[in-house]
């Protein structure tokens, strides 16, 4: 049985950091992503690891360019987002998400009806 088990969520304030991780049980991924929802808006992609043979790839949404940063471990399954300067922009639930194929193109890894597998969710809330 797969499952997927995301930490690390909380209230942080305007300019702080946090780290998300995520763990997964069952099987190994070769696409692993954070995607997030914030209240009556629609899901959106953040960040994406990829595993390609000895190659990994690593990619983020524009929003979190230079803020986010993803990394993830395909052997111990796990992928983790490093969130620095946080804004109030970025409240939401974070959610992780895994695909057993590996995603070539960015319509793959960016798009949530892609994924095969999500966690239940961690609030991120930053406010002062």
């Amino acid at each position: 049985q797969v499952q997927l088990v995301e930490s690390g969520g909380g209230l942080v304030q305007p300019g702080g950091s946090l780290r998300l991780s995520c763990a997964a049980s069952g099987r190994t991924f070769m696409t692993m992503g954070w995607f997030r929802q914030a209240p009556e808006k629609e899901r959106e992609f953040v960040a994406a690891v990829r595993w390609n043979g000895g190659l990994r790839y690593y990619d983020h949404a524009d929003s979190v360019k230079g803020r986010f940063t993803v990394s993830g471990d395909n052997a111990k399954k796990s992928v983790y987002l490093q969130m620095n300067s946080l804004k109030p922009e970025d409240t939401a639930v974070y959610y992780c998400a895994a695909k057993g194929r590996y995603c070539s193109g960015s319509y793959c890894y960016s798009s949530s009806s892609e994924y095969d597998y999500w966690g239940q969710g961690t609030q991120v809330t930053v406010s002062s």
